[in-house]
């Protein structure tokens, strides 16, 4: 009776312990991200917006990206999406912006929308774009991202960061940048295969090692649910063990 009674209260800690790593750790996944989240200033990159369908019953048929107009970026390409279509939307600034080489830019890409196609419960998609040059003097780009669902609810991805650093309810996707040579170092780095001048072969093989590196997250991220679940197991069984020796 006393190992049944350890054995059922090993379980039910066990449990809460592993709903409360996977809540803490499920709303950070669930948002609209950047990935890689950081690149080099000056450099180019290729980036990948990726977006989690967060509905139990709807799909997600339109994403809508707003790229910055007071540091645009002068070059933007896209990688097709089986399924999708994909619209970029250039047009004028609101203001004239000098670049990092002192070129005067009035027009450059303002949005990239992707429609036509649908992200399911319980899956995500990631649309991909090859930017660039990033510029030297910020520290940060934002690119406001609207869901559109296919009951028609919108949700709009723009709360800036707050001021006392929790976590805002839908926060802007935002690409960190950090001087030349640091990008390794913090996670990032400029990506030669998004340079105009790349061979073609070149996008294919960054894309697996990103698929590597994020399935690599998602181990980690399991791994850690193991370790916290087996350390509480570990600890419930050697209570029990003295308790009955005793």
């Amino acid at each position: 009776m006393a190992l049944s009674a350890i054995t059922r209260r090993a379980a039910a800690v066990t449990a809460g312990a592993l709903a409360l790593t996977i809540g803490l750790a499920l709303p950070a996944l669930a948002h609209v991200t950047i990935n890689p989240g950081t690149a080099e200033q000056g450099g180019w990159t290729k980036i990948a917006f990726r977006v989690p369908n967060e509905r139990d019953k709807d799909s997600t048929t339109k994403v809508e990206v707003t790229f910055p107009t007071d540091h645009p970026l002068p070059f933007v390409s896209v990688r097709p999406v089986p399924g999708w279509d994909v619209k970029l939307t250039r047009g004028k600034l609101p203001a004239p912006v000098v670049d990092d080489a002192g070129d005067k830019i009035t027009e450059a890409v303002l949005k990239i929308t992707w429609s036509g196609g649908k992200i399911d419960p319980g899956q995500f998609q990631e649309f991909e774009a090859s930017v660039g040059p990033l510029p030297k003097s910020v520290g940060s780009l934002q690119f406001p991202t609207v869901q559109t669902y296919s009951n028609g609810e919108v949700v709009n991805w723009s709360d800036a960061p707050k001021s006392d650093g929790s976590e805002a309810e839908h926060p802007v996707p935002t690409l960190k940048l950090v001087p030349a040579g640091e990008g390794d170092a913090a996670g990032g780095h400029a990506d030669a295969s998004a340079s105009p001048s790349a061979a073609p072969a070149a996008p294919a093989v960054a894309v697996a090692n990103e698929a590597e590196n994020g399935s690599d997250g998602t181990a980690r991220l399991l791994a850690g649910i193991g370790i916290a679940v087996g350390v509480v197991g570990a600890g419930i069984g050697i209570g029990g063990m003295r308790r009955s020796r005793g």
